[in-house]
Order: structure tokens, then C-alpha cells, then sequence
């Protein structure tokens, strides 16, 4: 505007400002904090005492300093534990949780969250879990969000382990935990070069040690010699006795508007065999209107059959599906007697049953974003895996019809056999952690009991 007042030129900031930038950030204004005096201020003891401190974590607690001299010690923590892999390389790391020296088979796990219910996923049996997602730790972990009453994997390996936990339902921190239940961290490792490798090389078995006097060269030597394939684990991870499961989802948990009105009524009586099965499968399955009778992964099928079940589910599990013999004749002996639905582990006992053959992936899939292509409607679900194996589809016989595909690599993600009444998935429909999208899986086998009991009417 002619004759207005040119506006007044913008001066290059003091070094009093930048120090003060540098100090508090740039939301900290000179008149938030007058610089007259700043650096000759003292603090006042009060405004000290004031100031809400955390208790420190021990998992993330810099190494002790050694005072007795007068020398200080490394204000960080020290690289004081090992992964030595079975193609010889070696990786160090900063320990916290436990202390000494286990063998595994080396996965890595894509989820951004849900590090408790990795850990403590009957699935992970045998395996240490290396955690994509950088930051691992700072929820805590609290009483209420474990998919079993046991933490199942040796070790877990993480890039950042957070110095605090924050979220109103911790109990413990991540360090705590591992202690108490005598499982390895090992933190400060290059987890996106750790996942590369694997992806290149395929699951790596490994031993990690937080044991100085054993060389690295008999680390290697108890990786080469240890295999998961042909373990059976089921048995390990299973109940010993028949149970009744009685929880279902929370209130301000359930997301399922029919779930809801259904109010968990029961109507069907489902028995679930137990490889490794985790608490949030039961859950749902209450949640859908099922009373839930627990077995054990040996138990025989002609009791099962005495229950007088609507229908039977076959569980997620550890270890290699050709070396449980005992759970694949069962599941043969139920075919076509009443529907029976299978997921991860029984998926692949089913697939066997059904008369097809397993084998294993080059890394498996461990991760709550993997995409699910349904073949009659091209519907893409995102899902929850967590498997090594995966069933072979050119070896199933006729009548028994591939339903899912993965959509990372083509493998058979879910099937149906009409004839013998049967569906599985080779994913976590009740997810923990992890998208909701398969959920409608607990809808259809409810579906297909409900017509079972029709057709018996």
C-alpha cells in the first residue's frame, strides 16, 4: 500500500536465543524463561524436590561405576551378551532379563505392538524373536494382556529398549519380566540388518550367551548341532488334563456388534485340542456362543467323541506338524463326525489328516500385517501369523479346496474339505496382536455347527 510503513526486517537470532532453543526447545519463549541472570541462577531446593522422578529400570540401568578408585565407570551399557548364528556370525548386544546361555531357532516378528503377547504365544517354543519394531519396552507389561500363563520363547532381541515404561496397566517393565521368567534380552543389536540376513539366508539357528568364558567357536558349535525340525512340541506346551474355559472377551474389549448382542450365550459345546493354544482363541470362541472343553494334544479322539461335541477345534502350536504323529490320527478320526475347524498348527495337523504333506518355509511368517487373498470373493484380509511350516497343496487329494492364499508368497493359507465337515485357516483369526479382519472365521464355523444341528433335527 502506497505510503505504508515498510515492516521491520527480521533479525538473525542471538546466540542468547540459540542457547536457549538448545536448552528447552523451540516452544520456550525469552519471556517464559528471562535470560537477565539465566546461567548465574541456581535452582532452589524446593523446585528440586519437586520435580517427579522415576524409580530407574533395571533392564536399561548403565553399567555400575567403580568408585573405590576414584574412576568413574561407562555411564552406557556395555555390550556384554553374544548371538552367535549358525553361518558364524556373531552379534553383541547389551543383556538385560536373564542370565545364561540358550539355543534357538531365530525368527523375526513385523508387529508394531504387542510385544507381551509375542512373548508369550505358546507358538514361539523353541525360537528367540527378533523384534522388527525398534522400540520394545515402553508399555511395560501388565496382568491381563498374556496369551498364556508362561513366557515361550528363549530370547528376545530388540534394536531400542525403552529407559521407562509407560501406560496405567504396567505391573513390571519388559527387563523385570524376563528376569522372573528366566528369558534372555539382548538389546542395542542392528535388528534390520539381523531380519536382511534371515530373509536371505532363511531362519538361522542360534545361541545366546551372556557367559564371557565360553568362546564364540563353542557358541557356534551348539547352533550347528540343534534343529527345530522334527521336534514335537505340542506336548510340551499342553495341558496335562481336560478343562472347562470360562472367560470371554471384555466389555471394552469386544468389537463385534453381533458378539454383543449375542451376549456370549452359549450354545454350542466345542472341544478344543490344546498344541499351544493361547487364551484369546478361547476367548472368541466363547465370545461366539461356545462352551469350551480344553483337552490335552494326546488325548484320544474316541473320548473326545464321548463329550458329545457340536464341534472340534484344532489349536496354534510350536514346533515341526510331521513329528506329532498322535494328533494327526486324531484328527482323522473325527473327520466328517462333527464340523472341525483349524488354525496355524491345526491347520497343518488337519492338512495331514486330510492326506496332504507339510514343509518348511525359508523364514516363516511372524507379524500382524500379513495380506489374505479369499478365493471366491477376492476379499483381502490383513492377518496375524505366526508358523514356519506351511501345508503343500499339490500333494492334498481331490475334494479338498484351497480357499486362502498368502499374498507375500502364494502359500496355502486356508482350505475347506466339504465332505468331512472341516475348515482351516493358517492364521490367528482372534489375532492379540493384530487386525480383527478374520474374526468372521469363529462366525462361519458357528455357522456350520448350527447346520449340522438342523440337519440332525
Amino acid at each position: 500500500m502506497p505510503g505504508a510503513p515498510a515492516p521491520p526486517a527480521k533479525s538473525a537470532p542471538s546466540h542468547e536465543s540459540i542457547s536457549l532453543w538448545r536448552r528447552h526447545g523451540p516452544g520456550v519463549s525469552r519471556r517464559a524463561v528471562p535470560l537477565a541472570g539465566f546461567r548465574d541462577r541456581a535452582p532452589s531446593a524446593r523446585l528440586i524436590a519437586s520435580i517427579p522422578r522415576r524409580a530407574p529400570v533395571a533392564s536399561a540401568a548403565p553399567a555400575a561405576a567403580d568408585t573405590s578408585s576414584g574412576i568413574v565407570g561407562r555411564p552406557w551399557r556395555t555390550r556384554d551378551v553374544r548371538l552367535v548364528l549358525e553361518d558364524g556370525s556373531v552379534w553383541r548386544g547389551s543383556g538385560f532379563g536373564a542370565a545364561g546361555t540358550e539355543v534357538g531357532e531365530v525368527v523375526f516378528n513385523t508387529s508394531i505392538t504387542g510385544y507381551q503377547e509375542v512373548m508369550t504365544d505358546p507358538s514361539y517354543r523353541g525360537q528367540f524373536v527378533c523384534f522388527t519394531y525398534p522400540h520394545i519396552g515402553n508399555v511395560g507389561v501388565n496382568a491381563d494382556d498374556s496369551e498364556s500363563s508362561e513366557c515361550h520363547l528363549r530370547a528376545v532381541i530388540v534394536r531400542d529398549l525403552s529407559i521407562c515404561v509407560s501406560n496405567y496397566r504396567a505391573t513390571q517393565t519388559l527387563g523385570e519380566y524376563c528376569a522372573e521368567r528366566g528369558v534372555i534380552g539382548i538389546a542395542d543389536v542392528d535388528t534390520r540388518a539381523l531380519t536382511k540376513r534371515i530373509r536371505e539366508s532363511g531362519s538361522l539357528v542360534g545361541v545366546i550367551s551372556t557367559d564371557v568364558a565360553v568362546s564364540d567357536e563353542e557358541l557356534l558349535q551348539r547352533a550347528k548341532n540343534w534343529t527345530i525340525v522334527g521336534k514335537d512340541l505340542l506336548s510340551v506346551v499342553s495341558c496335562t488334563e481336560p478343562y472347562e474355559w470360562r472367560d470371554t472377551t471384555g466389555e471394552e474389549w469386544e468389537f463385534s456388534e453381533g458378539v454383543r448382542e449375542g451376549n456370549g450365550a452359549a450354545q454350542f459345546h466345542v472341544v478344543a485340542y490344546d498344541f499351544g493354544i493361547k487364551h484369546n482363541i478361547m476367548q472368541r470362541l466363547k465370545a461366539h456362543g461356545c462352551k469350551v472343553t480344553v483337552v490335552p494334544a494326546d488325548y484320544p479322539a474316541s473320548k473326545v467323541m464321548e463329550m458329545d461335541p457340536d464341534g472340534v477345534f484344532f489349536s496354534n502350536g510350536p514346533g515341526d506338524p510331521s513329528a506329532a504323529p498322535y494328533a494327526v490320527e486324531n484328527a482323522s478320526e473325527v473327520l466328517g463326525k462333527v464340523p472341525v475347524f483349524g488354525i496355524c498348527m491345526g491347520h497343518q495337523i488337519l492338512g495331514q489328516a486330510f492326506g496332504g504333506s507339510t514343509f518348511k518355509l525359508k523364514f516363516g511368517h511372524h507379524g500382524a500385517n500379513h495380506p489374505i487373498r479369499i478365493m471366491d470373493t477376492g476379499r483381502i484380509e490383513v492377518s496375524s501369523q505366526n508358523h514356519n511350516f506351511a501345508v503343500d497343496p499339490e500333494t492334498l487329494p481331490p475334494g479338498v479346496e484351497v480357499t486362502h492364499i498368502n499374498l507375500n508368497d502364494g502359500t496355502c493359507a486356508g482350505m475347506v474339505y466339504e465332505e468331512k465337515k472341516a475348515m482351516t485357516i493358517q492364521y490367528h483369526p482372534e489375532a492379540s496382536p493384530g487386525p480383527h479382519d478374520a474374526d468372521v472365521c469363529f462366525e462361519k464355523f458357528v455357522e456350520m455347527m448350527r447346520s449340522e444341528k438342523l440337519k440332525a433335527r
